[in-house]
């Protein structure tokens, strides 16, 4: 049994629960006040805890870190096993970060059922944690549906005019995935043969080319859903709009990157040979994805859905960046999930600020704002900037290593991409032009309040970030590099090991007996274990590639000469 000496991680992770127990004994219809500063305080002092990970994490390691590893179903070989490297670090703080955010707009927008909104909302921050830090698949599958209820609640209660058909829908898509990843992980657990879940043990198999593609399927669908990639994005707008303002902040900022985080986690490292022959087909629906995102959310008269459709292209490009395979397009992915969730959350933000006073997201019912609310319109702009990939804001270096990333890969794929950046600015622009320019029409807008100071200070934190990260990426990109790093080259390795032995210089000495360790004796799969290759073979001539890889380190789960140890009991 692995064990840190430090339960930081369950802290974080159950520490809402301590905010829900306190708001259980609290009065739902005359404690409104108390019910909102439990909440408020409790998220709060999450966030502080995460910022100890932060400042304690070790930037030069891949290794998991804060590991807590306890039995709990001995039976079936369930473990409580949580650990955080460089891909879950950051997912972590701004999971936190936002929920604060959340509570802080919830403020005057929710007004009925204060008291089970902020229990929904607590709960929901505890599976996304959860869900982050969780290195066996049978606790990760827990905390992946506990997020499911309280978000189906967040739409269906407090909700718009369509709420329960937005959350039934919701509920529908998320549930059919997550049945799929049920199967594919009950079947690796019954493959491994070691009586376990955990991820190391189920990493140490040899799976054939055939059934790494039927497993990768099972967890593509479970994430593809939850990104949502083209053609599985249809409940997203729907639920965009008709959540609460809050959840719509969860949901864009948080609950997409389920996806994009199970993607790096799990089914490239436990499938690379079926990531390598799905990654043409992914990356032409990613691409689908950047134009038709754009394009659709160009004609959007309502604000909000242009801002849901935005989330699908940009969510594309997060998705390029991943299947280009290589250290430029995987690290530029994972920083554009975080900032993708402080640009499209803030938008949402002030979305539902103006929403607030108007009582109506149409773009054709505003015009000439800038002289009526200043202050809004400022940080309408510095947030409407950093979404469109301005240089000197976080957007621009995101989207800037997934291109160059894509371009090492393939380069039609990265041109058609930087279109998708066109039409970003194109749609962004526009909409703000008619938003927040030109002469007031309405006269509904003469008297609209600036922001106050709850709504200054709920911004100002992440104009803070989307600057910092724009002017200087490294202290974000740091973290991420040695786990990012040893992903990318341990996929690399896997590749390399099945590719015909005419292609691949013979290894001698130390570097032999390793491949054939882990890598096995088998060289090329028979046509008979690679089904996937006829379907896939009108995608397009030119798969991706990648220049050759640095040393590996390790893979995860695997001694490599000149990695660290796995935590004992691992080995």
């Amino acid at each position: 049994m692995t064990d840190s000496g430090s339960s930081l991680l369950t802290i974080i992770i159950f520490l809402p629960l301590l905010g829900v127990l306190l708001l259980a004994f609290l009065n739902g219809e005359r404690q409104k006040g108390a019910i909102r500063a439990v909440a408020l305080l409790t998220t709060l002092i999450d966030f502080l805890l995460t910022l100890r990970l932060w400042t304690a994490f070790d930037a030069g390691s891949a290794d998991f870190q804060f590991e807590e590893l306890r039995p709990w179903i001995e039976s079936l070989g369930v473990t409580y096993h949580l650990g955080i490297d460089g891909i879950s670090l950051l997912l972590v703080l701004l999971t936190t970060f936002m929920t604060v955010l959340a509570v802080l707009a919830s403020w005057t927008d929710i007004t009925k059922r204060v008291k089970e909104y902020m229990i929904a909302m607590l709960l929901l921050e505890v599976g996304m944690l959860g869900a982050f830090c969780a290195l066996d698949l049978f606790l990760f599958y827990v905390f992946w549906e506990l997020m499911l209820i309280p978000m189906y609640l967040l739409i269906g209660i407090w909700g718009g005019p369509r709420r329960v058909y937005a959350a039934i829908k919701f509920f529908l898509f998320t549930m059919a995935g997550s049945v799929l990843m049920l199967v594919g992980i009950i079947g690796l657990y019954f493959l491994a043969g070691k009586n376990s879940f955990d991820l190391l043990d189920i990493l140490s198999l040899q799976l054939t080319p055939n059934l790494q593609f039927w497993f990768f399927l099972a967890f593509f669908f479970a994430f593809a859903i939850k990104v949502p990639v083209f053609p599985f994005h249809t409940w997203l707008p729907d639920a965009h709009v008709e959540a609460p303002t809050a959840g719509s902040v969860i949901l864009a900022a948080i609950l997409l990157k389920m996806g994009t985080y199970g993607f790096l986690r799990f089914s490239v490292p436990l499938f690379p040979l079926a990531a390598q022959s799905m990654a043409p087909l992914i990356s032409v629906l990613a691409l689908i994805g950047i134009l038709y995102g754009a394009l659709v959310a160009m004609v959007q008269r309502d604000v909000k859905k242009l801002v849901a459709y935005s989330s699908v292209s940009h969510l594309g490009f997060v998705m390029l960046g991943m299947f280009a395979f290589n250290m430029q397009g995987v690290q530029g992915s994972l920083l554009q999930m975080v900032n993708h969730g402080l640009s499209t959350g803030a938008l949402f933000l002030i979305v539902g600020m103006i929403y607030e006073r108007r009582h109506t997201r149409l773009i054709s019912d505003f015009g000439g704002l800038w002289k009526q609310v200043p202050i809004f319109a400022a940080f309408f702009l510095v947030i409407m900037l950093s979404s469109i990939g301005l240089p000197g804001l976080n957007g621009f270096v995101g989207e800037f290593l997934i291109l160059v990333g894509a371009f090492q890969a393939n380069r039609l794929y990265a041109v058609l991409a930087t279109i998708g950046v066109i039409l970003g600015a194109v749609y962004m622009l526009w909409m703000f032009q008619r938003v927040i320019f030109g002469t007031i029409t309405n006269d509904a807008n003469r008297g609209l309040r600036d922001l106050n100071l709850r709504e200054i200070g709920i911004l100002t934190p992440i104009v803070v970030l989307v600057v910092w990260i724009g002017v200087y990426p490294a202290t974000f990109l740091r973290p991420t590099d040695a786990s990012v790093r040893r992903l990318v080259a341990g996929y690399q390795q896997a590749v390399q090991g099945a590719a015909p032995r005419t292609s691949v210089a013979p290894a001698t000495g130390a570097d032999a007996a390793w491949a054939a360790r882990v890598l096995g004796e088998a060289g090329e799969p028979p046509p008979s274990e690679r089904p996937w290759e006829m379907n896939l073979a009108a995608i397009g001539s030119t798969a991706m590639t990648s220049a050759a890889p640095p040393p590996m380190e390790r893979r995860m789960g695997r001694d490599v000469p000149g990695a660290g140890p796995l935590p004992a009991g691992r080995r």
